[in-house]
């Protein structure tokens, strides 16, 4: 018969071996080698852009960024044939727009971690080609010192917080306003890109283009096409109209020509840009205007565009502040100084940013991938002509559309405020000018809240911004 109290024993000492052996597992566990321990390039990516985080994906984040690409790349078109009339050399102005949009873009995404592609801005260009070379005869290295000071006051602007100031004291109803003037905007840029609506000699405006005309139609098909995707939740929608659209103009649309695939860049030539600059010829009194109105301009028409794609992509925190806006506030201000310094046309953050927080683009991953594209475009600068202007306008009038939505966010109870708002959201697609929606807003809110016997409700900061932006007009510095 077997002793129950050696049993007993026996027992408790093996519960405390065990309980011994889970103090020792918990202390020092054993790897599982069924995990993989190492982290992987996936895993690293998803850390420093808080991919996971911001409720994004890598594919996602690939596909916004490519679809971004594709709805910017006209620039490396536009621009160097702007600046080739007032007498710049188009390939030199080819490589450094590629140059611009590829350094802003990536220190957009890997220093800011937000969606934002940069370029040379299109009203900005045109103010260089038209106004300081050809209509007040400044010289084309003086031009780029005046590019280059203009980026380092714009600079200094935004670390300073100068810049943020201003986007704090941006009154609600102005900031949503000026969504939906950026929406209405691109409306009107794409649908005449397309020549879908045309300018008009009959006392109107602009009136209807040719409706038969097959980039119209594609245009038109596209933008269904792209709404109907987005609504199954498609992923990359935007992106496979683009790209279907360029592959229907290359078979079909005699305009649209394969003109080679690789093209290698030429940076040490006599016609090259880079370095070319005159910064003492730039601080001519005479000059010096030109640049505070660069300045000024850039202030309020890239701060917009900035709060507009940020809201688009839903990155503001629960003041309404710019979630990074510090840092996406300097980095468009810094490619400007790149710009001057390479022989373009000052930067700013592209409104067609918000094709591709559209297509769900939430970190920097987005702009990071755009700035490597622009970066390969220098080499394969014959496949930019393989997208026609009716590939990336569905796009451009889809995120215009979507940016209408700011309206639900108007507080109409607060009448003056949504009013100024809505006024300046008029003006910006009236006037096409940004700046000049803004300052109308500001106007109106002042005045209003005045009449209305609101006055308490005004921040000495919105009266000192319309103050400064009303001189600033009436100074007749505006572009």
């Amino acid at each position: 018969m077997i002793d129950e109290a050696l049993i007993c024993h026996s027992f408790i000492n093996l519960r405390v071996q065990r309980y011994n052996i889970m103090q020792s597992e918990q202390t020092n566990p054993t790897p599982d080698t069924s995990i993989k321990t190492q982290a992987t390039p996936a895993s690293f990516l998803d850390r420093y852009f808080s991919i996971t985080q911001r409720g994004s994906t890598l594919r996602r984040e690939f596909i916004a960024g490519l679809t971004t690409f594709l709805a910017m790349v006209y620039s490396v078109i536009v621009v160097p044939n702007m600046l080739g009339i007032a007498g710049f050399d188009p390939g030199a102005v080819f490589i450094s727009t590629c140059m611009i949009a590829a350094f802003g873009s990536l220190l957009m995404g890997l220093w800011a971690n937000l969606p934002m592609a940069v370029g040379c801005a299109i009203s900005l260009t045109a103010f260089t080609a038209f106004s300081m070379v050809l209509g007040q005869g400044i010289s084309i290295p003086v031009t780029l010192g005046a590019i280059f000071l203009m980026g380092v006051v714009f600079t200094f602007v935004s670390v300073t917080g100068l810049r943020q100031w201003i986007l704090t004291n941006l009154p609600k109803g102005i900031a949503h306003g000026t969504g939906i003037g950026i929406g209405l905007f691109l409306l009107l840029i794409a649908t005449n890109s397309v020549q879908l609506i045309v300018g008009s000699d009959a006392g109107l405006p602009v009136k209807l283009g040719d409706i038969t005309s097959l980039p119209v139609i594609a245009a038109i098909v596209g933008l269904a096409a792209t709404i109907g995707f987005e609504r199954r939740g498609i992923p990359g929608g935007i992106l496979i109209v683009i790209v279907s659209l360029s592959v229907f103009g290359l078979i079909f649309d005699p305009a649209v020509k394969y003109q080679g695939l690789f093209a290698w860049p030429d940076l040490m030539s006599d016609q090259s840009l880079i370095g070319k600059l005159d910064i003492m010829g730039a601080l001519n009194p005479v000059v010096l205007p030109i640049v505070l109105a660069l300045v000024m301009t850039a202030i309020f028409d890239a701060t917009g565009t900035i709060r507009a794609v940020a809201g688009q992509a839903n990155l503001l925190d629960k003041d309404d502040n710019i979630i990074g806006g510090g840092r996406a506030l300097t980095s468009d201000s810094v490619s400007s100084i790149v710009a001057g310094a390479v022989g373009g046309a000052p930067a700013a953050v592209y409104i067609e940013s918000a094709a591709g927080t559209a297509a769900g683009g939430k970190t920097g991953l987005t702009a990071t991938i755009v700035g490597l594209l622009f970066i390969m475009m220098m080499f394969l600068a014959p496949l930019s002509y393989l997208v026609p202007a009716y590939a990336t306008a569905p796009a451009l009038m889809y995120v215009g559309l979507l940016m209408l939505s700011n309206v639900t966010k108007l507080d109409f109870n607060d009448k003056v405020d949504a009013m100024a708002g809505l006024t300046c959201a008029i003006f910006i697609i009236l006037s096409s000018n940004i700046v000049t929606g803004i300052m109308l807003g500001f106007v109106t809110l002042v005045i209003g809240r005045l009449c209305s016997g609101e006055w308490r409700a005004l921040k000495p900061g919105v009266i000192a911004i319309t103050l400064g932006l009303v001189i600033f007009y009436l100074g007749g510095w505006a572009i």
